[in-house]
């Protein structure tokens, strides 16, 4: 749960975000099928911090949108 807390903070928000330009980066780098999988991919964390949600956080128990952490 204190995981899910730090990641609903403006510093989780910002790795989330930092993470996918790097997958989006390395994806388009490497180019070929696999490349652009991961840069496909990098996508989902750069809108998970954009729009501020988190998709493990219901797995470590919780909720999706962090607004009922705060």
């Amino acid at each position: 749960m204190q995981f899910a807390q730090w990641m609903s903070k403006p510093a989780g928000r910002i790795l989330r975000i930092a993470a996918g330009v790097i997958l989006i980066g390395v994806g388009l780098y490497f180019q070929g099928v696999w490349g652009y999988v991961v840069a496909i991919v990098g996508v989902v964390p750069v809108l998970a911090g954009v729009f501020n949600f988190c998709l493990i956080a219901p797995i470590l128990g919780a909720p999706f949108r962090p607004r009922s952490l705060a």
